[in-house]
């Protein structure tokens, strides 16, 4: 007995089947016995980190300190990296989305591209309005916009929505402020200015493969009609009022109803509110590649484009122009950052305890192991990447766990070699790209795309999963190209 748990604490094989045992065991916690994610990573780390034979007091510390424990670094040294972020970024796109923001969008977008470029709309509008929106506001958002369209065009329900859904999932899975690239920026240490840039890169492509090529192909070969009972406005209205339209906060479907007392926003204004933390954070990024590290200019971008300065900024100017000027209160606001900011607890949780598995991942030293038998294998770190994310993926269902558990696999592998910046966003694209494969009945997404656009399971399957395959696959694609060209 004594030598075989010496053998699984000191040998590399011995360390893979701990490492595989544990992410078996956490998989079969999240699946068969349906716990919370968070739970099952918290239990699973604690379990590895003794399995593997670690002290006590590095695990969770002493009586009298922890703050060296790897149960408050690996919580903490995550979630003081994001929890602002993602904070600042959840509040940015609420007001974005009460203001009536994707209603002008939709209007603006169906005025340019016509009757015939309605689906390209559509993806653009997911595409633009999924960068402050978490994916499923999105679709609860812009659902009843795809309905009117597809009344309007009197064409499948599939053929406006697959673009629409294809934006909302590439600017969630690839960009910030959404968890999994911000999650990822920490695991990996990468800048979120590399991370926007390789995001668009390595995104664009596959939406528009997915979206544009895909959603037009399928969508001309399954027909799905609008029922009666989906369209929230009627259909003679050429664009959608202020609030109108809203969905419950539980996603039901239900119609909220507010009193509109301003005019639309202008898409300007709405562009310019999404921009503003993109262009302070990419002119942090550009300025300490271009300038001297002890230029004044220097410092200002830093200070400006650091995320959480960037975001707070865009949150100030959105309550100001999308609020007050609007007629709103300061209560009213702060109202609308409480409830905004609800569902964020449990996402940040489960970031954090991801974040502790893969410190314990590396504290064992599981990680230099598995980077010695990929180096023997011949395998590329990127490649490794997407196939761990991938298997997660397909396996549990939850993008968010993919991304988390694979960054602190992959981490100790990044550490270990000298890349560069971009190396290192190009490998947190091929994890994001890993965690959107093959979309099935395990992810909650998939039920809520059936149910919003009137799917049978046949059907999400062959539209839906589809599509998050296709975009997956031709995202790492190119992650993969650009990281043999730079790495």
């Amino acid at each position: 007995m004594g030598a075989t748990v010496d053998w699984l604490r000191t040998t590399t094989p011995g360390l893979l089947v701990l490492c595989g045992l544990a992410i078996a065991v956490l998989l079969f916690a999240i699946i068969k016995v349906k716990l919370e994610p968070f739970i099952a990573l918290l239990l699973t780390g604690l379990a590895l980190a003794l399995a593997a034979g670690l002290p006590v007091s590095k695990i969770v510390g002493t009586a009298i300190k922890a703050g060296d424990s790897l149960l408050e670094t690996g919580f903490g040294g995550i979630l003081g990296h994001i929890a602002v972020i993602i904070g600042l970024g959840t509040v940015l796109g609420a007001i974005l989305e009460r203001s009536g923001g994707a209603d002008v969008l939709t209007g603006k977008l169906l005025n340019l591209f016509g009757e015939k470029g309605t689906p390209v709309a559509m993806g653009l509008l997911g595409l633009i309005f999924g960068i402050p929106v978490f994916f499923d506001i999105g679709i609860f958002v812009l659902a009843p916009l795809i309905y009117v369209a597809a009344k309007r065009g009197g064409r499948s329900l599939v053929l406006y929505a697959m673009p629409m859904l294809a934006g909302l999932s590439m600017t969630h899975a690839f960009l910030p402020p959404h968890p999994g690239p911000v999650a990822l920026g920490g695991l990996l240490g990468v800048s979120l200015g590399w991370l926007i840039l390789m995001g668009f890169v390595c995104g664009l492509p596959g939406f528009v493969a997915a979206g544009i090529v895909w959603g037009s192909y399928i969508g001309k070969r399954i027909h799905v009609e609008v029922p009666d009972e989906f369209l929230v406005r009627k259909e003679d209205e050429t664009a959608p009022a202020p609030d109108e339209g809203e969905r419950d906060a539980d996603g039901s479907g239900g119609v909220a109803t507010k009193t509109v007392t301003a005019a639309p926003p202008s898409v300007g204004l709405i562009g310019a509110i999404i921009a503003v933390p993109l262009v302070l954070i990419l002119g942090a990024t550009f300025g300490t590649q271009m300038l001297d590290k002890d230029s004044q200019l220097l410092q200002v971008l830093t200070f400006f484009g650091t995320p959480a300065v960037a975001l707070l900024i865009a949150v100030l100017i959105a309550f100001y122009l999308l609020g007050v000027r609007r007629g709103s209160t300061v209560q009213e606001l702060s109202q609308l950052t409480a409830e905004s900011l609800r569902p964020v607890g449990m996402l940040l949780l489960v970031v954090g305890a991801g974040a502790f598995f893969g410190k314990v991942i590396s504290a064992t030293g599981i990680g230099t192991a598995l980077a010695d038998t990929m180096s023997a294998a011949g395998l590329p770190v990127i490649v490794l990447a997407y196939i761990i994310s991938c298997g997660l993926r397909i396996a549990q269902g939850s993008a968010t766990v993919a991304i988390v558990t694979t960054g602190g696999i992959v981490a100790p592998l990044v550490a270990s070699h000298n890349y560069s910046q971009m190396s290192i966003a190009l490998i947190a694209m091929a994890i994001a790209a890993g965690s959107i494969i093959l979309s099935h009945v395990n992810d909650g997404g998939f039920w809520i795309i059936a149910k919003f656009f009137n799917l049978t399971v046949k059907q999400t399957l062959q539209t839906w999963t589809v599509l998050e395959t296709i975009l997956s696959v031709v995202s790492f694609a190119v992650a993969a190209i650009l990281f043999a060209i730079v790495s």
